[in-house]
């Protein structure tokens, strides 16, 4: 078993969880947080030199999957979180303890 973690942004849960679900998970945890990366928050870099750092909204969601579906609902997961912008997300995958 492996803990899937993505940080994703919230107008793409419900795609994301539909991808997973058809996917094989059976489960998920959803948290919604803050955070920002290398934008540092901004939504437009363009002479936007301010320095400030701006939390943009994000969902974490966790889910523990079974080894011989793990490439599957990583691809699902991906293609249902794509929106070719920059702060689509990110996804870990760790030993979980299932």
């Amino acid at each position: 078993m492996k803990l899937l973690l993505l940080v994703i942004k919230p107008f793409k849960v419900v795609a994301v969880v539909r991808s997973l679900t058809a996917a094989g998970v059976q489960g998920l945890t959803l948290t919604e947080a803050r955070g920002y990366g290398r934008q540092k928050g901004r939504l437009d870099l363009y002479r936007d030199d301010s320095g400030e750092i701006g939390f943009l909204p994000k969902v974490r969601l966790e889910c523990l999957v079974p080894d011989e579906v793990l490439d599957e609902v990583i691809e699902a997961a991906s293609t249902a979180a794509r929106t070719g912008r920059i702060g689509d997300g990110k996804l870990f995958v760790e030993e979980g303890d299932g």
